[in-house]
């Protein structure tokens, strides 16, 4: 769950500060990234960046919390993590040593939608970094001790987690905003639910799980597009799991019934935390973009947008207030948060309601939208500046389905977007009289 950050005042001249858009023949697009789908079902993405000596791989596997029940929450994620634990090649130990000695970082996670690693290293490391990485998910042994060790971690975190007011906020609302719904479950899971979990669930969810169906790896830094294909191809190009089930079907998401109102309770905290919204677009959906945009009017923009302007500087009423749209592979929420003195809850409530009402029906002025987009424009570089960043919207690209193109057409896609786009996208997935209001604080 996101950790709020607070957020420095910035200057409206500086906020509105005109940028010079990266000229498309500089954009990563179908003709600069090398794409290669193996015969097991791997997809590879390689994009050539020599402008520093390093190299990152960014991968996806089809396996995370939507294959588990709830009665068995977090055990993706546990199964993932254990990976680099032991595999029959490598110790816990030398995996680690292997990896400090050549000054690179290699780490597995698991998540909702997918599990994966991440690497980064030299470029003359990458196939170290490969080989690991593919003995982690092909060959692990999950030895023992090293899986009680994780459990007490997890269950540390989980403590950690129980005691912070924005994280059981954030379980509130989704439990509320997504009923009977696998994004109503933390991907993490519950003590109650990681206590009983043994090894043989781990061995078991990750031999019918994991496998190539559907995978992704992306390469990107200093290294020949076609010699990064090349060493995916060597490390798992003969990868197979006939058992591997497809994606499970998400169920419909419906609109908030009303007000639907949680509050829980923590103990000998001074703060409250709150989260008020409901579920926003997928990131393959048509007004996604649309969404972004007004999202950081509402939210992002200078010091937290409207609700920041608002609920924070003018009112007074929280150490920090902002929003955020979360679109990935199945619609993400799309919330509004504030960190407040327990007895200014409701009225922070009352003053994000009040600006989400005046959102949705009056458009946003011509120049608060050329401001934004403007913003919009003059990110994007930013995002592409690293090897890191590359990655990132390479893979997206691949696992949103948006089609290598996408950064070639995003700038005249942002410019197109219009008041009438933006006040017709709140109105689709904002309102005032539905909603979760999620509280966590003080008695």
């Amino acid at each position: 769950m996101p950790t709020p950050k607070t957020k420095t005042k910035t200057k409206p001249a500086t906020a509105r500060r005109k940028t010079t858009p990266t000229p498309s023949a500089a954009l990563p697009g179908p003709d600069t990234i090398t794409r290669r789908e193996l015969a097991n079902g791997v997809v590879v993405l390689a994009y050539e960046n020599f402008t520093s000596p390093s190299v990152v791989v960014d991968a996806d596997v089809r396996a995370g919390a939507l294959w588990e029940s709830r009665a068995q929450a977090g055990l993706a994620g546990f199964a993932a993590s254990a990976l680099m634990r032991g595999t029959e090649r490598h110790s816990f130990n030398e995996i680690y040593d292997a990896i400090e000695s050549a000054g690179a970082s290699l780490s597995v996670s698991g998540g909702t939608h997918t599990s994966g690693f991440y690497g980064k290293s030299l470029a003359e490391d990458l196939p170290l970094i490969l080989e690991l990485a593919a003995d982690a998910l092909r060959r692990p042994t999950f030895p023992d001790d090293q899986v009680e060790r994780l459990r007490n971690e997890l269950l540390t975190r989980m403590a950690i987690r129980d005691n912070n007011t924005r994280a059981r906020a954030e379980e509130a609302f989704f439990t509320a905003a997504y009923p009977d719904h696998p994004y109503a479950i933390d991907e993490d899971g519950y003590p109650d639910t990681i206590k009983p979990l043994t090894r043989a669930d781990l061995v078991n969810f990750h031999q019918r799980h994991f496998g190539p169906r559907g995978m992704i790896v992306t390469i990107v830094g200093a290294v020949k597009a076609e010699a990064a294909v090349a060493l995916v191809e060597r490390w798992f190009g003969d990868w197979s799991n006939p058992a591997q089930p497809p994606q499970p079907e998400l169920p419909p998401v419906g609109a908030v019934p009303g007000v639907q109102v949680r509050r829980v309770a923590v103990p000998g905290k001074s703060q409250s935390d709150l989260v008020l919204g409901g579920p926003g677009p997928a990131r393959r959906h048509p007004q996604f973009l649309a969404a972004r945009v007004a999202n950081n009017i509402l939210g992002v923009f200078g010091i937290g947008g409207r609700i920041g302007d608002q609920v924070r500087e003018k009112g007074g009423m929280a150490y920090y207030a902002a929003s955020s749209l979360d679109g990935g592979l199945g619609p993400g929420p799309w919330r509004a948060y504030a960190g407040v003195n327990p007895k200014n809850v409701d009225r922070a409530a009352e003053m994000i309601v009040k600006e989400i009402r005046k959102f949705v029906t009056r458009k946003v002025s011509a120049e608060e939208l050329d401001d934004n987009k403007t913003n919009f424009l003059g990110r994007l570089p930013f995002s592409l500046e690293t090897n890191e960043g590359l990655a990132g919207n390479v893979s997206a690209m691949e696992l949103y389905e948006l089609g290598l193109d996408y950064l070639l057409r995003y700038p005249e896609r942002i410019k197109a977007i219009t008041r009438d786009d933006i006040q017709a996208v709140a109105r689709e997935y904002l309102s005032p009289d539905h909603y979760v209001l999620a509280v966590a604080g003080p008695e």
